[in-house]
């Protein structure tokens, strides 16, 4: 059994980990995986066909603890216990949940303090009791209800039936007196990346892809990172925001220089997209491989050429669910607009029409946009399977291609990866 301290409006953990409010959604399964073992069952959570309007969830159902996601920004905004038998709790190094120790009215008062009066929902038959960032529900069976208008802790139980804390919910904000919704806030945007989860990596804001009137020639990243505030104690870490480009046929040097070191440098073993290409079985005499500079906390690869060793494409990811590569990336917020095809002919006369340029996003859905856009009327199927695990469980995914772009685009819709490359 998981023994854990609850902080409230920031986190739960112990010693070793906690899951903090704000933490990418990457972070967590990391501290899981950290955990193998001890944290068990481990369900992932999420709509195939509304991944941006449903909640993404990681659920530990052997330990009772549910994490919820904003599944736009994918980082935690509410921490749920909803097993209270399955977990320890503390609150300032004193247990207030465990076998020995009963979450009831009384201890809850005794170990958080005085607060509002409780809330009641009269439908789900529960009551409601918020602090900043902390919630607790207690269920209350309806003969109880007449004295709830004066507070929980008015109620009266015979023979110490006092009713237990039947979830626990921590979150930013205050609910008040007012509160006491299920929802926790649901509605409200999540807290921002604590400065504790930087952990000295480079973050995007946003990517601006830049084009002049017929090709593009790079990306201008909108970056953040941590620095040190110098104060009259001690140092203390601050976000230092920074903006860095990135253009075709920058060298190696001038990558690391702009981004730093990457997460990881994968070589290109097998291109199995060449048997594409007119020339495919042409080999060199000298065997060379392009290779990657993968840096996951942007979502984005730079690919170098083997032998002029200088960007030839760069691959933005938006780490759906539901894709093979969901959770290697952050999400790159990136923005791209293309000016639309040659205005229409009739009667072989041009029509003087002024139809607005096309901007793709993370979020932009592709049938929207692929009939302006005039894309490839025959997309190429991928299918991805390791060479240890030959069957993809997500299915396959199509991918066009658009001016100097490929968008790599999932069954329901939304765009897994666009891949921008030099025009000739």
């Amino acid at each position: 059994m998981l023994e854990l301290e609850v902080v409230p409006e920031r986190s739960l953990g112990c010693e070793q980990w906690e899951f903090i409010l704000g933490m990418h959604f990457s972070q967590s399964v990391s501290i899981i995986q950290s955990q193998v073992g001890i944290i068990r069952g481990v369900q992932v959570l999420y709509s195939d066909s509304n991944p941006l309007d449903v909640d993404l969830v990681i659920n530990l159902p052997h330990d009772g603890v549910r994490l919820i996601f904003d599944p736009v920004v994918q980082r935690l905004k509410i921490i749920e216990i909803y097993n209270m038998k399955l977990v320890k709790l503390k609150y300032c190094g004193l247990p207030f949940n465990s076998p020995e120790v009963l979450p009831s009215i009384e201890q809850i008062e005794h170990s958080f303090g005085a607060t509002h009066p409780g809330v009641y929902d009269s439908d789900k038959q529960v009551f409601v009791l918020n602090f900043r960032g902390l919630s607790f529900y207690f269920p209350i069976d309806s003969k109880f209800q007449p004295g709830y208008a004066h507070g929980l802790g008015s109620l009266q139980f015979p023979n110490g039936t006092s009713p237990l804390v039947a979830k626990t919910a921590i979150y930013v904000g205050n609910m008040g007196a007012g509160g006491g919704s299920d929802e926790h806030n649901l509605k409200a945007p999540p807290p921002p990346l604590p400065l504790v989860c930087y952990h000295n990596n480079l973050y995007l804001e946003k990517a601006d892809v830049m084009r002049d009137k017929s090709r593009t020639r790079g990306l201008r990243l909108h970056l953040f990172t941590e620095a040190s505030s110098v104060t009259r104690v001690l140092l203390e870490p601050k976000k230092r925001c920074l903006t860095k480009e990135v253009l075709f046929g920058d060298t190696c040097e001038d990558v690391l220089s702009a981004l730093g070191a990457p997460s990881r440098v994968f070589f290109k073993a097998e291109d199995k997209m060449r048997i594409h290409s007119p020339h495919a079985h042409k080999r060199d005499k000298i065997r060379r491989s392009d290779f990657f500079y993968n840096y996951f906390t942007l979502g984005l690869d730079v690919l170098f050429d083997a032998k002029t060793q200088c960007v030839k494409k760069f691959v933005l990811h938006t780490n759906y669910p539901g894709h093979y590569n969901f959770n290697m990336y952050h999400r790159c917020e990136f923005f791209l607009t293309l000016p639309p095809e040659n205005n229409s002919t009739d009667s072989g006369k041009l029509i003087d029409v002024s139809p607005s340029p096309v901007t793709i996003t993370a979020y932009t859905k592709w049938d929207k946009i692929s009939e302006q856009l005039k894309a490839s009327a025959r997309p190429v199927v991928l299918n991805r399977a390791s060479s240890t695990n030959t069957t993809n469980p997500f299915g396959c995914t199509f991918c066009y291609g658009i001016r100097d772009a490929i968008v790599e685009v999932m069954a329901n819709q939304h765009i897994a990866s666009v891949t921008l490359y030099r025009a000739v």
